[in-house]
């Protein structure tokens, strides 16, 4: 095509798009947001600045996403989030096990191309915000750099999940910058001027040994670390990534518009720190390593916090506060940073934990004085403590899908952001979030419409666990406490019997403990103990503790560590049973057993934690009587996980071929079906950097066929590996019968199913 050279004046391409709810920032809270919201049917426009989807997870930043799970480091059980952060937790480890972060960019972008209700814009950066009368965004100005095109964004319900809170802060919401006082929330953690009140950012880089000598020549800018940093001897020629995280700095300047200028001095570290290994001497393993790869987008922590109806502060999380408007949990730990990072002689963290995940409030997502501006990601109103533990991505994310599922509400009934706590639907939010796979403690799912709730349920058999299977045990020392969580009904505790192996004579403590906090996972309660004289050699010692119990719980056999014994553990996997250790995470701040500083505001107490596979084996436990917990009643009871008892249906280990019947007086009309499966939600599931020893989880059901009352299959299933699965049948099954027929996962671990839902 030839154009004329006439000296007309031109315009950019203008294009102008409405939808039902605009999303700015396509990091994972965002991502989260928008496909929750299109999968309700909601018209998406995703806005999104850089090139690719996930934020601090992307391969441009390379940071693992994590949430309460916190490296299987905390006394948090069965804590990864559900719903959609989930759902791709769960396919990146399946696809992506190694961790590589390129793979995670296209299961991002591929999750968000499916939805054909979400308007994707790459490279596309909010600059204006249009308000209509009063304090209500009517649209926003938004240009591409790529196709140079300028873009109209019309809606009436806007999410602000970029970060920094472009949209928030152009449209006027009241936001905070910087740590509060002590005495403003009374929160014994607020930092003095001295630690700083804002967490700076960080940039990460990647290795590679190429199997011959590498030199390298360092750029004129490169810091002489040795000279600038005080924690330079921590460095070493194994550790990159996102294991450098204290690499860390700009707490004491403007975290948004000091941005670049914070990029080029953490640019200095990274190459002085690549020039300290490689020609220092001290390095001789880095002999055939080269820099791979080095980021170009700092991963940001902190800048503004947007103000909502209610702030979360330290209290909130350390005393586990219940919010009637809970619509998601947090629980990490209150993560906060000195803000002269890497740069500082100070530990470059001062992680606190809580005894257990904490609620997050609806009131928190929306700005208090723009009427329709939702808030997500690392924004929300939080107080700069409690941000510490919200921060993380896959709690961002959790919290995020809860926007998605109020933006529907308002659509529906023609609500605003703040109404939907004001006119009685927030039970209906709370039940919305839980059938989509959003687990919120305290919570059960009552649902009406769900026709699994008037059928009478009966399966092939169900597990009554007396006890670990006793075939191919192995024995490991007791050279760190162990413990065999055990989840035991309202009663007299049966008698517990456990094989071990003594080197001489000696004396092993036996404790049994509880959880002072119901439905928490820190043994911190005492109700029995024992001393046993054991000889050489192998022997079952008995563990009569003569108890009643007066409500279900999960309790803790507790073997203290005695180096002279060996126990007894079991290759068996059953889903709700898990076996936990007195160990020491330090990635965490876990040394065993938190000691809070006087004044702090925190708790002290000991960590138990599960082993990472191939490890974390039960111990091989047997029973006078069966725990009768595992009863098929369990997958409609509306809790999808487990608390104070596993929540799910387990079959018996020698049922061949397991099933279970749901059964209606009546015909009903089923076009869609509900499962929910076990896929481990206590494995933190790292997106990148760490790898993963199986792409599926070993209690995850991968087969199985749904059959209606003719014996006519109306769905198969191979090769599953999600937890949640939603069938929609192409037309009604008309039918007063389903039988879910499955197969065990494997020969040591049998089938469990938490939920089964079915819909008209």
């Amino acid at each position: 095509m030839i154009y004329s050279k006439g000296g007309a004046s031109r315009t950019l391409k203008k294009e102008v798009i409405a939808a039902d709810l605009v999303v700015v920032g396509g990091g994972m809270s965002g991502v989260c947001t928008a496909i929750t919201a299109a999968r309700q049917g909601l018209r998406v426009t995703l806005v999104q600045d850089r090139s690719v989807l996930g934020g601090n997870a992307s391969s441009e930043v390379r940071l693992w996403i994590l949430g309460a799970t916190s490296h299987m480091g905390n006394n948090n059980r069965w804590s990864r989030e559900g719903g959609v952060i989930d759902e791709i937790l769960v396919e990146n480890v399946y696809r992506n096990p190694e961790g590589n972060a390129v793979i995670l960019d296209m299961i991002l972008l591929d999750k968000v191309k499916q939805e054909d209700n979400i308007r994707l814009l790459l490279n596309t950066s909010v600059y204006e915000v249009h308000k209509a009368a009063g304090d209500r965004i009517k649209s926003l100005s938004a240009f591409c750099s790529q196709n140079s095109t300028q873009y109209e964004l019309m809606s009436s319900l806007f999410c602000d999940a970029s970060g920094d809170g472009i949209v928030g802060f152009l449209s006027g919401a009241a936001f905070r910058m910087g740590a509060e006082t002590r005495e403003e929330f009374d929160e014994a953690m607020a930092p003095d001027t001295s630690y700083g009140e804002l967490l700076g950012h960080t940039l990460y880089f990647y290795t590679k040994d190429v199997g011959k000598t590498v030199s390298y020549t360092a750029p004129a800018f490169a810091m002489d670390v040795t000279k600038e940093i005080p924690r330079f001897k921590n460095f070493n020629a194994k550790e990159h990534g996102c294991k450098l995280w204290w690499v860390e700095y700009g707490g004491r300047l403007d975290t948004v518009h000091d941005t670049e200028e914070i990029k080029w001095e953490l640019w200095k570290i990274i190459y002085g720190v690549w020039d300290y290994i490689k020609n220092s001497g001290q390095f001789p393993e880095a002999d055939t390593l080269t820099l791979e790869w080095v980021g170009m987008v700092p991963g940001k922590r902190e800048s503004r916090r947007f103000e909502g109806d209610y702030i979360l502060t330290q209290k909130d999380i350390v005393e586990q506060r219940q919010h009637p408007d809970a619509i998601a949990y947090g629980g990490w730990s209150i993560d906060l940073h000195p803000a002269d990072g890497v740069f500082s002689d100070r530990q470059p963290c001062n992680q606190w934990h809580s005894k257990g995940i904490f609620h997050i409030p609806y009131r928190c997502l929306y700005s208090r004085n723009i009427e329709n501006l939702f808030l997500a990601g690392r924004l929300i109103s939080v107080s700069h403590v409690a941000f510490g533990a919200t921060r993380v991505m896959a709690t961002c994310a959790y919290v995020a899908q809860a926007v998605a599922m109020a933006a529907k509400l308002c659509v529906q009934q023609q609500l605003l952001p703040r109404e939907i706590g004001q006119t009685g639907y927030m039970k209906e939010l709370q039940k919305e979030l839980q059938r989509s796979g959003q687990y919120i403690p305290g919570f059960h799912l009552s649902d009406s419409s769900d026709l699994v709730q008037q059928a009478e349920l009966t399966s092939s058999s169900n597990l009554d666990f007396k006890g670990f299977s006793k075939e191919h045990m192995l024995w490991k020392p007791l050279t760190i406490a162990a413990a065999q969580l055990i989840p035991v009904t309202v009663g007299t505790l049966p008698i517990f019997f456990l094989d071990i192996e003594a080197t001489q004579t000696t004396v092993l403590n036996v404790e049994l403990r509880g959880s002072e906090r119901k439905g928490g996972f820190t043994p911190d309660r005492e109700l029995a103990k024992m001393q046993i004289r054991v000889k050489p050699g192998f022997q079952t010692v008995t563990l009569d503790f003569e108890l009643e119990l007066n409500e279900d719980q999960y309790i803790f056999l507790t073997f203290l560590q005695n180096e002279h014994v060996r126990l007894a553990y079991t290759h068996q996997r059953i889903s709700g049973l898990l076996s936990v250790f007195n160990g020491v995470n330090k990635a965490v701040s876990n040394n065993g057993k938190q000691v809070a500083l006087p004044g702090s505001g925190v708790d002290s107490f000991e960590f138990w934690t599960p082993q990472r596979r191939p490890d974390g084996h039960n111990l091989a436990i047997q029973l006078t009587a069966g725990l009768s917990v595992f009863g098929v009643e369990n997958v409609r009871n509306g809790i999808d996980r487990p608390t104070v008892r596993p929540n799910a249906w387990v079959a018996a280990t020698d049922d061949q071929q397991p099933i279970i019947s749901i059964k209606w007086k009546k015909k009903q009309h089923i076009r869609r079906i509900e499962i929910n499966f076990d896929t481990d939600l206590d494995h933190a599931m790292e997106s990148v950097l760490m790898t993963h020893p199986e792409t599926v989880m070993p209690f995850c059901v991968r087969n199985y066929t749904i059959e209606d009352g003719n014996g006519k299959i109306i769905y198969t299933q191979q090769g599953n590996f999600q937890t949640r699965n939603v069938i929609e049948l192409p037309e009604s099954c008309v039918t007063d019968q389903l039988i879910i027929s499955l197969e065990h996962p494997s020969a040591e671990v049998p089938a469990a199913i938490f939920a089964v839902r079915c819909y008209a």
